[in-house]
Parts: C-alpha cells; sequence; structure tokens
C-alpha cells in the first residue's frame, strides 16, 4: 500500500511542477504542439502521395505521429478495413490479412492461436478491455462489427501501458467519429455474400444504416448493422464445419456515440456498442481424417443439442470527460467504461453428463489519464503523461444447466504509470516510463467437475472441493525507447519494454487436485520484449522493419496432460523479425509486401523445445497492388502465403496438440469499388478467387480429427451503399 500511495503522490507532484515550471510566455508553441486535436493533426500532416500520416494513440495514449514512438506500430485505416470488408466481415480475417507479426486467420468465430508475435494480444474498443486474461475464450478479436471503426491501432511487442493481458501486444479498435461539418448526414448500404461453388444454400445478406451529424454543441453517431452468413463451402463445394464456424451466423451490431463540447477545452462523450452473433444452422460436424488431405471434417444435416453457440451479447459502454488546460498547461481525460460479455461454445460430452459451457465476463473501470508538456530549453521540451487506472472484473464459467464449471472470479486491478517524453531537438526522441500493476482477485470455494481424457475416454477429476482465497499480484514493469527521425530514408528506433498478465488463472481452477487456491500452481507472466525497428522512404519507396526478442521465466502455454488442456509453467524465449515495403509504380498502382517470422523455444527437463503452434505461426507473406484506373473506381488484389512450418515428430505414431505439421499454401483476393454521382457506390469481393483447396493453418497444427476442416472456396461479396 505504501509503494502505491508514494507513486501516486510522486506523479500528482510531477504535474504541478510541471504547470509551474513552464514559463507562460513558451507554452502557447509548445502546447499547439503537443496537445492539438486529432482533427488538426489529421489535416496539417500530409505526405507526399496526398495521403494523411498516420497518428497513435494507444502506444502512448496521448495523440501523436507515429514518428515519435520508439515501437512497432500498424494503423489500419478506414480505406484498409473498408477494402478487406469488402472481401470478409471477420475481423479475424481483416486482421490476419493486414497486420504482420499477428497470426494467420482461423476463419472461425474463435481466434484460438491467433497470437501476436508468438503471445497473447489484449483487444480494446476504444481502450475497454474485450479480453479475457481470467479465462481465455478467444473470442476477443471478433467483439464488435468492423463497420463501426475508424482504423485499428496494433502495438506490437510487450506493452507496459496497459497492464494484464498484453504480453503480445494490443488491438484498439477505434470507433468512428461524428461528421462535424452537416446536422444530418449518413449512408444506407445492402449487400449479400455467397459462395461461388455449390452456392445452394449459401446466400447470406446484411443491411446497415448510419446517421452522422453535428447540431449546436452535440455531435452524434449512430449506426445500425444485421447480416445472415449462410453457408460456407471449401474448394470442392462440401459444407464447412459448423464448430466455431461462420456458417449459417445471425449477426446484430448497434453503436451510438454522442459528443458535447462545453467549449473549446472542454468536452464530454458517451459511447454505446451492442454485438451479438449466434449460429443457427441444421449442421452438424462430420469429424474428417487428420493427416488426410482428400478427407477433412464437414457439416451434415443433423440435429444439434443444446443452445445456439457465439456470443448473445456483448454490451460496451463509456462516459468520457476531456479537458484542456485544466491545471495551467495539463490536459486531463477522465473515462468510466463498462462491459458485459457472454460466449457459449458448443454442447459436448467433454464434461462428465455431457453439457454447454458459457463463459461470462462483467468488467467496470475508470482510467484518469493527465498530460503536461514541459520545456528546459529551446533544445530540450516533451511532455509527461501519467494517471491510474481502475479495472473490476468477474469472469466465470459455467454449464447451461447451471452447473459450475470455473468459479467466479473477481479481480480488482489498481494500477498507476507515467510515461515521460523527451525531445532532444527535432529529431531525437526519448521515452521511459513505468506502470504498477497491483492484482487481488478473490476465489470463492467450489467444486470441480470431471472432465473427459480424449486418450482413453474415462472422465478424470472432479468430486474436489476446493477452498477459496484470495490471490496477490504486484509487479512494476517498464519500458524505454528511442528513436531518431533526422534522416528520411531512414529513422532507427529502439525500444525495452515489459508486460504483465494471470495467463488463464480459470483454466488451472477447473483442473484443481488441491484443496485450497493457494495451494493451485498460479502464478502471473511477466515478459520482457527487446527491439530494434527503423522506418524511412526514398522517392516512391516507403517500407520499415523490425526485430525482436521476447523472454519469460514463467511462459503460458497449452499442453494436453491425462487428455485436458493445462498450462505449462516454463522459460520462453521467442524472436523473430518483419519487413514490409510499398513503392508507387504509377500515379494510379501502388504495390506492397510484408513478410513475418516467429519462432519460439521452451523449456522443458533441461532440455528446449519448440512451441508449437497454438503459440507460433507459420511464416506470412502478403503481396497486394492497389491499381485506380480512374478517380472513382479503385481496385485491390492481395495474395497472402505460407512457407509452412514442420518442427515436431509423432509420438507413437500421432501429432499431439499444437505439433502437427503446417504446409504450405497461397490464395489471392479481390476486391473493387466504384463511386458515381459522388455518393453511390459499388463495391465487389471475391475471397480466394482462384479456389484453392487448403487446409487452414489452425486445423493443421490442432492435429485433431474433429478439427481439421479447409479454408473457404470461392467467395464472392457485393453490396451497393449511398450517401447522403
Amino acid at each position: 500500500m505504501i509503494k502505491i500511495t508514494t507513486f501516486i503522490f510522486c506523479f500528482f507532484l510531477i504535474s504541478t511542477v510541471s504547470a509551474q515550471q513552464i514559463p507562460e510566455k513558451n507554452t502557447s508553441s509548445e502546447k499547439d504542439k503537443n496537445t492539438k486535436t486529432q482533427d488538426s493533426i489529421l489535416s496539417a500532416k500530409k505526405t507526399a502521395d496526398n495521403e494523411l500520416q498516420e497518428i497513435v494513440v494507444s502506444a502512448t495514449r496521448h495523440i501523436e505521429i507515429l514518428d515519435e514512438v520508439p515501437s512497432s506500430v500498424t494503423i489500419l485505416s478506414k480505406k484498409q478495413v473498408q477494402q478487406q470488408l469488402s472481401i470478409s466481415s471477420n475481423l479475424s480475417d481483416i486482421l490476419g490479412a493486414t497486420v504482420p507479426g499477428l497470426g494467420f486467420t482461423t476463419n472461425r468465430t474463435q481466434n484460438l492461436g491467433q497470437t501476436l508475435r508468438g503471445r497473447r494480444v489484449l483487444v480494446m474498443i476504444d481502450g475497454i478491455p474485450q479480453s479475457t486474461p481470467l479465462r481465455d475464450g478467444a473470442k476477443d478479436i471478433r467483439s464488435l462489427d468492423p463497420t463501426v471503426l475508424e482504423r485499428v491501432e496494433v502495438i506490437k511487442g510487450a506493452t507496459a501501458i496497459y497492464g494484464n493481458g498484453a504480453d503480445g501486444g494490443l488491438i484498439n479498435y477505434i470507433t468512428k467519429k461524428s461528421n462535424q461539418d452537416k446536422a444530418i448526414s449518413g449512408s444506407t448500404e445492402a449487400g449479400s455474400a455467397f459462395s461461388l461453388i455449390k452456392p445452394g444454400g449459401t446466400a447470406g445478406f446484411y443491411v446497415s444504416q448510419l446517421f452522422s451529424g453535428k447540431v449546436k454543441k452535440f455531435d452524434y453517431v449512430v449506426s445500425g448493422r444485421y447480416e445472415e452468413t449462410g453457408l460456407y463451402r471449401d474448394s470442392k463445394g462440401r459444407v464447412l464445419s459448423p464448430e466455431y464456424g461462420m456458417n449459417d451466423l445471425l449477426n446484430w451490431n448497434a453503436f451510438a456515440k454522442i459528443g458535447y463540447d462545453f467549449n473549446a477545452n472542454n468536452r464530454v462523450e458517451v459511447m454505446y456498442n451492442y454485438f451479438r452473433s449466434i449460429q443457427d444452422t441444421e449442421y452438424i460436424a462430420q469429424a474428417g481424417v487428420y493427416g488426410s488431405f482428400d478427407s477433412p471434417t464437414i457439416g451434415v444435416k443433423g440435429n444439434r443439442p443444446g443452445n445456439p453457440e457465439g456470443t448473445p451479447y456483448n454490451h460496451n459502454a463509456s462516459l468520457s470527460y476531456n479537458g484542456e488546460n485544466i491545471i495551467g498547461n495539463t490536459d486531463l481525460n477522465a473515462t468510466f467504461y463498462f462491459q458485459d460479455y457472454l460466449t457459449l461454445i458448443n454442447y459436448s460430452n467433454f464434461f462428465e453428463n455431457n453439457g454447454q459451457p458459457a463463459t461470462q465476463s462483467k468488467k467496470l473501470g475508470f482510467r484518469l489519464n493527465l498530460n503536461s508538456p514541459y520545456e528546459l530549453s529551446s533544445l530540450i521540451s516533451g511532455d509527461i503523461t501519467y494517471g491510474l487506472d481502475l479495472l473490476s472484473d468477474i469472469t466465470d464459467t459455467h454449464l447451461t444447466d447451471n452447473r459450475l464449471v470455473i468459479p467466479e472470479m473477481n479481480m480488482a486491478n489498481l494500477a498507476p504509470y507515467f510515461q515521460i517524453k523527451n525531445m532532444f531537438g527535432p529529431n531525437l526522441v526519448l521515452k521511459t516510463g513505468l506502470r504498477l500493476e497491483n492484482v487481488n482477485i478473490d476465489v470463492p470455494d467450489y467444486t470441480t467437475i470431471a472432465i473427459r481424457n480424449f486418450v482413453n475416454g474415462t472422465y478424470v477429476g472432479g468430486g474436489i472441493n476446493v477452498n477459496g482465497g484470495a490471490l496477490d499480484f504486484t509487479a512494476l514493469m517498464f519500458n524505454a525507447g528511442l528513436r531518431y527521425t533526422k534522416w528520411a530514408v531512414f529513422k532507427p528506433f529502439v525500444s525495452f519494454s515489459q508486460s504483465f498478465s494471470v495467463a488463464d488463472l480459470g483454466l488451472v481452477l477447473r483442473a484443481a487436485k488441491e484443496n485450497t487456491v493457494n495451494n493451485t500452481s498460479i502464478k502471473a507472466v511477466k515478459a520482457n520484449n527487446y527491439e530494434f525497428g527503423f522506418s524511412g522512404a526514398l522517392d516512391k519507396l516507403s517500407y520499415e522493419g523490425a526485430v525482436y526478442y521476447s523472454t519469460s521465466k514463467l511462459g503460458a502455454s497449452y499442453v494436453y496432460i491425462d487428455g485436458n488442456p493445462q498450462i505449462a509453467r516454463s522459460p520462453e524465449k521467442i524472436y523473430g523479425f518483419e519487413l514490409s515495403a510499398k513503392y508507387r509504380l504509377d500515379p494510379k498502382v501502388d504495390i506492397g509486401a510484408n513478410y513475418s517470422y516467429t519462432e519460439g523455444k521452451r523449456e522443458l527437463n533441461g532440455q528446449k523445445i519448440y512451441l508449437g503452434g497454438d503459440r507460433i505461426n507459420p511464416p506470412k507473406i502478403v503481396a497486394y497492388t492497389v491499381f485506380r484506373p480512374l478517380e472513382a473506381w479503385s481496385v485491390f488484389a492481395q495474395m497472402t502465403s505460407t512457407t509452412g512450418r514442420d518442427r515436431f515428430e509423432p509420438v507413437n505414431g500421432a501429432y499431439t496438440y499444437g505439433t502437427g505439421p503446417i504446409k504450405s499454401f497461397t490464395t489471392f483476393n479481390l476486391s473493387s469499388s466504384y463511386t458515381f454521382k459522388e455518393k453511390s457506390t459499388i463495391r465487389l469481393g471475391v475471397e480466394n478467387i482462384f479456389n484453392k483447396d487448403y487446409y487452414t493453418v489452425i486445423s493443421q497444427w490442432q492435429s485433431n480429427s474433429m478439427n481439421y476442416v479447409k479454408g473457404n472456396g470461392t467467395r464472392m461479396n457485393i453490396s451497393f451503399t449511398q450517401a447522403f
């Protein structure tokens, strides 16, 4: 408690001193430089090809241009999201095809194995955590409809900025802003997606409506979308397995954001997003034969027991206040937020007497963030960002018949932090920061349920009375980064950052064999990330790259013991690199490509063994071209490929979870949009345009006949949008 009090006192003291020491006559220009609104930054920063220079908020919790961020960041603009959305509405597909270092899409409602640089990623909506680190359900990437996105910010590598769960980095979905130019504007969209291989039963449709505008001091954006996906088929026309499948989904999304400007320096904003995605299908899974290329798991007509699987609801709401010059030149942001989330997976015999698991998570949080500029001389200036995060997260897993699988884990998280940005002249930026994590988790008394051993079919465990208790974790995380921006052709950076997470506590509790919580093998994961990177531009060529190395004394890998998944706690080392480049062949033609490579090992009984496919994805190659034959017409083509990965030998003739070899494959997608009369747009997208026959990455490394599913065959998406 003394540490927390001292830390809070120190950063409020820094705020006061900063406000007092800056001479008023010198703060105006520095204030303009460091606290411009996002809109003014966007309007001021132009690149040679008339695209807006990218800005980022998530990396430092303060608006900055990427040149001042000493870490690897990928920004997906609204335009890039729309290019991908014309091909697929699944966010796992969109991010997997665009973010170097992020794993391949799963083509499922679940993003299991879609790690970022070999570690779990923290997903947020406007800073509201979507991930459930207490029990990882791996459905956080697909937590809202992509049509409400303004952009996506992906911060790679362990980060000390946002705390629990960001071992591999974070994905922050930034929702749409209002149109400030009109009292009312908006758009109406309708479209359909269907397979071109045996299209019968595959046609889905979607409709959406958006309103936006500004009336006096109020601004707003309100939207709604409904989608039915239809069946998905592979390249031979077979229905894909419905388990975690994209087949026959009914998707709803409702979004609203309303803001009020008291004056130029004070604003309050409320946001709400509702997402629902459930599966309404007449198909059940028919197991394939793992290892046989012509025997995939498919969907066949049948009755599915239990409730429809999916996400019955995901509610997110926030109330935020932004104030400039609150104390001297200090800016302040205060945000209250709320999330209520429920997800269901398929009914099965995994639990004794069968059952259908549901994981529920309720979060209530508060973020206080302040930013104070300083100027020591004409050559040394910067700002200090500091604040406090409070979070209550209550998560449990139960069966729909009310049997308890994982008890209600009640986590309270208090984390003060500060980040200091130092500018030494116009070209050298040094950033350092600390975050103090204080986590308390209360677990009630509970009794374990027997779970099935998939090796021999028997049920193990169960009936163990576990006495609850309190678990306390404290960790001080540090980060530092240096970037030099003098040369446009080469802007290097180096960085070090730490992360903290309580890795899937629920899985440990589910398999507890001790009779008290404090006797279980529960330990936090602290990861260290070292990185060297660069970006640059030369004439019509722009490029960037990074080399990284990540370590943790206690990892969090899934292993199967007695036929059931458990957490292996052993030292881990992960390393890799990413390269990307873009070149303007002609004012009408851009080409680009990126390459991601990740490798990782953990220590086991004195030996170093490779991490499995659930953590380490195979090399990913993405290449694309954008062709603009007319000002109103754009064509986008993309290739996604892997060279495969084969690291393990079968045991007794069989591969275990995570060890299956991944064979190489290459797919091509195409999207095109044409706008006529300025406000009417027709879009066309084709997924897997050459109808490649292949197994998804996750289907290969899972090494399980029931999950041995192929990728989509050729699938078309066509839509019409009318703006007003």
